[in-house]
This record gives C-alpha cells, sequence and structure tokens, in this order.
C-alpha cells in the first residue's frame, strides 16, 4: 500500500510505501542507512515524478530548525527544507536580504536548488547560484560537507537533482537589504520587444511579461525596480500602467500578489509575485518551462505566437523571464544565458500532454531545456548534449551513491538516455 500523499498540484500521488520524518540529524542518518530506496521531499512543488520512489519518502519538516547569520562572511547557514518566504522574515530583520527569489515564496530552498529554479533579470542566474556550501548525508548515512572553490564535486552537487544523498543545510551568500518598487504594465507589442529587447530586458531588477501566446503582445509586464530609480512611466515602449493592483491570472484576487503601483516595499515582499500567507497562483494547475539560450529568444518567442491558437485553449498564462548564467553542472544555464519560456496550464494533464510535443517541436531548433521539476515530453538523447558536465555528474553519482539509493525511474530514464 502507498502513503497516499500527493505533490503540491494534486496531479501526482507519490508511490512511496512509507514516509519518513526523523526530528535529529542521528534519526536522519540512521533513516538513510537502512533504506533501500529513497527520494526527500521538499515543499513538494514538482510538477513531474523526480521526486517519488518506490522505496520510503523523507520530509526533513521536523528536524530542529536554524538559521545562522555569519556577518563577517555575510552568509546565513540555514535548514535546507526552509521555505525561501520563512527565511527572508529573519533575513531582513539582521539587515540582509538574498539576491533574488522565485515568483512562489512557498517553495523549499533544497527543491528549489536541486531542480535550477531561476527568478528573473538579466543579472541575476539561478538561486542555486547563491549556495556557498552544502551539508548532505549520503547512502551509507556519513556526513559531508562541499564547499565552492574547495571541493572538486561542489558545481555538481547544488543542483543535485536528487541523486546524490539528503542535503540538510545549505549556507547561502547575502547581500544587504534593499528596496524595490513594482509596476505592471499593459498590453506590449511583441513587435517592441523584437526592436527593444536589450533596453526591456535591462530596464528593472527583475522583469516578467506574460502571454497567451495570442495576438502577438503581452498582456502584462511586471518590472521591479530598485527604490531608487526613476518612477515608472505612464507609458513604456507602448504600453500602459496599470491603475490597479492585478493578478496575472484573469478572475483571480490580486490580494493574493505583492504590492504593485510602485509603491517601495522591502526585497521579500517585491521579488515574488505571490505573497507568502496567500494561495500561489491559482492552486490547480500543471506546470512546464523550457530554457532557451538568450541569442535565440525571439525567434522561439515567435515560433510559440505561431502555435497561439493551439496553446491558449489549455493555458492559463505564460511568462516570459531573463537568466544570467551560472557555473553549475546540471543547470540549464550552465555558462549560458537563457530566457525561461514558462506554462501555467489548466490542469488537464491528457490535453497538455498533447501540446507539450508541438511547442518542444518548434523549440528544438533553439536547444531548450526543460526545467527540471515540470512537465516535458523532450526524449533523453536531445537533452545529452546540451549537458556538457553529464558524464561527471554520472561519475558522481557511482561516487556518492553506488548502490542507486537515491534513484528513481524518472533520473534512471533521464540520465541514462542522455548518453
Amino acid at each position: 500500500m502507498g502513503i497516499a500523499e500527493t505533490n503540491w498540484a494534486g496531479n501526482l500521488t507519490y508511490s512511496a510505501t512509507r514516509l519518513l520524518r526523523p526530528r535529529s540529524l542521528e534519526e536522519l542518518q540512521e533513516g538513510v542507512r537502512r533504506s533501500s530506496k529513497l527520494k526527500v521531499l521538499g515543499s513538494r512543488h514538482s510538477f513531474n515524478s523526480i521526486a517519488d520512489t518506490s522505496g520510503e519518502l523523507l520530509s526533513l519538516e521536523a528536524m530542529p530548525p536554524e538559521v545562522s547569520i555569519n556577518p563577517q562572511e555575510r552568509t546565513v547557514t540555514v535548514n535546507a527544507w526552509m521555505r525561501y518566504g520563512e527565511l527572508a522574515l529573519p533575513l531582513e530583520a539582521a539587515g540582509y536580504a538574498l539576491f533574488n527569489l522565485a515568483s512562489l515564496p512557498h517553495i523549499s530552498l533544497i527543491g528549489a536548488c536541486a531542480t535550477a529554479t531561476h527568478g528573473s533579470g538579466d543579472t541575476n542566474p539561478s538561486l542555486a547560484s547563491a549556495v556557498r556550501a552544502l551539508e548532505m548525508v549520503l547512502a551509507d548515512g556519513s556526513v559531508v560537507w562541499l564547499r565552492r572553490g574547495q571541493d572538486w564535486a561542489f558545481e555538481g552537487a547544488v543542483v543535485g537533482l536528487g541523486a546524490l544523498g539528503v542535503v540538510t543545510r545549505l549556507t547561502l551568500d547575502l547581500v544587504p537589504s534593499f528596496a524595490l518598487r513594482q509596476r505592471v504594465y499593459l498590453d506590449l507589442p511583441f513587435s517592441q520587444l523584437e526592436q527593444h529587447f536589450e533596453a526591456i530586458t535591462s530596464s528593472a531588477y527583475s522583469l516578467s511579461l506574460f502571454t497567451d501566446w495570442r495576438g502577438r503582445r503581452f498582456a502584462q509586464v511586471w518590472r521591479k525596480s530598485l527604490a531608487d530609480s526613476a518612477p515608472a512611466e505612464p507609458i513604456w515602449f507602448g504600453a500602459k500602467a496599470a491603475t490597479e493592483p492585478l493578478h496575472m491570472l484573469p478572475g483571480c484576487p490580486p490580494q493574493n500578489t505583492t504590492p504593485q503601483l510602485d509603491v517601495p516595499g522591502p526585497w521579500l515582499e517585491r521579488l515574488p509575485h505571490f505573497r507568502l500567507g496567500h494561495t500561489p497562483s491559482n492552486g490547480e494547475e500543471l506546470q512546464s518551462e523550457y530554457l532557451v539560450p538568450r541569442q535565440h529568444a525571439l525567434e522561439a518567442m515567435g515560433a510559440l505566437f505561431e502555435l497561439g491558437d493551439q496553446i491558449a485553449p489549455v493555458l492559463q498564462t505564460s511568462e516570459v523571464r531573463t537568466i544570467a548564467a551560472d557555473h553549475l553542472w546540471m543547470s540549464p544555464y550552465y555558462q549560458q544565458p537563457c530566457v525561461g519560456l514558462h506554462f501555467t496550464w489548466v490542469k488537464d494533464w491528457p490535453a497538455v500532454r498533447e501540446v507539450l510535443p508541438r511547442i518542444e517541436a518548434q523549440l528544438r531548433p533553439f536547444s531548450p531545456r526543460p526545467h527540471w521539476g515540470k512537465l516535458f515530453t523532450l526524449p533523453p538523447e536531445a537533452l545529452g548534449p546540451l549537458y556538457p558536465r553529464l558524464p561527471e555528474f554520472q561519475r558522481l553519482m557511482k561516487t556518492y551513491d553506488p548502490e542507486g539509493k537515491f534513484q528513481n525511474a524518472f533520473l534512471e530514464q533521464t540520465l541514462r538516455g542522455m548518453h
């Protein structure tokens, strides 16, 4: 019998036979040592089976909390299962910030880092790039620390896909706290983006464009600008500034979203799209995302507009963001600045499954890399050439997990097929 636990979206019921909830590092080590197959749950925000297992699932939520700020190093060491929104509160109180956040503050640090989740901004790489060190329990129950610039395995382990061990603590880089202003603009023509791509994407600290891929336009543009930058213009590249708070999904209440209308506020209340204590997005959805090299962004978007009539019937909204390059082996942004093409679907997997191959075929000339925690149908052989450090990552898996304790069907099919 399974444990009847589901992911956040409710589209996946985990296959595990048991859910472990250790309350100490020693109890965790013993549970890992005794298990034959094991996967770790974060905030359950993966839409595919990357965190599923036929063995045991491990939740770290009962472990003792920790937020340890080091002012000299300007770092924080924290439980890896903490949610970003929960970590942001003590950091802000101490005068610090993370350089970026995802659109949802509800996700866990370890889940976001393990799958290379990102926010937005031309100079902002993935959230995982903030990791300076990590503590990990290996298959035999032993504990290792890996540190940036000191351990050869570090850049392979940060975006580890849950394939190497149980990450229990993370040390993250901090920056001084900062303030932002958020303004939403309406109806940006795609032609303006084609003519002024660099100017538009670099115009704010973080920027998101929302579209349904019909009409060659972006219904909304969310600009998150530093508080000391120039006030928002009423007309910007042909788009009009909104005069009331908005949600990017039609019919959803704007009170779930972070403050807009160019009102300054702390980073933790502006970088995410959604408030921590409210429902993110709309809660009834599926998600996909494809990362394409920045130099192909306009061509890739043009290709998607050609499919607008096929995409829109099963789409709630689509978000376009820029992400800077990083140096993490299994990151989709490894040595490559990217543009993320994100899809928030209606909760209808048969319908979504039918349209995904069409999108992937349109994007194939632009070497799309799917988000590791979201839905895609690209075959592994199409992904292999896009990850030049894959052979080293596979060697890392054999070194740290020789018996395959942390493997599952998703990883075995995807990584093995990527040869």
